[in-house]
């Protein structure tokens, strides 16, 4: 779990989230709220959608917690098209294997 830092908001410890997630591995809502010591699934999602700076700060690594894509601020074929570039199989349907590619915090 990510230590609380009070100079920091929401959105700024879930980006620092973001950085640690290495290239060919994705997370989930859920793995990055209880990262951050909380349930807020859906603000983890808010906060990805807020990301000033899409792909520096790689939210498009961030899928739902069934595998499958979830939204992009820049559209679902973006995301999908930057998660393949980046290794990770995804089926037709959109659905990525959590088995193979999931990054976990607590690892």
């Amino acid at each position: 779990m990510v230590k609380p830092n009070s100079s920091k908001s929401f959105d700024e410890r879930c980006y620092d989230l973001l950085l640690k997630i290495p290239k060919g591995k994705v997370t989930t809502y859920r793995e990055m709220a209880e990262a951050l010591g909380c349930q807020a699934y859906r603000a983890v999602g808010g906060a990805m959608n807020r990301n000033p700076k899409l792909v520096m700060i790689p939210c498009h690594r961030v899928v739902k917690s069934n595998g499958y894509l979830g939204g992009y601020a820049s559209g679902k074929s973006r995301k999908l098209e930057l998660l393949i570039q980046e290794g990770i199989d995804v089926s037709e349907s959109g659905h990525i294997d959590l088995s193979k590619f999931l990054y976990s915090f607590s690892d």
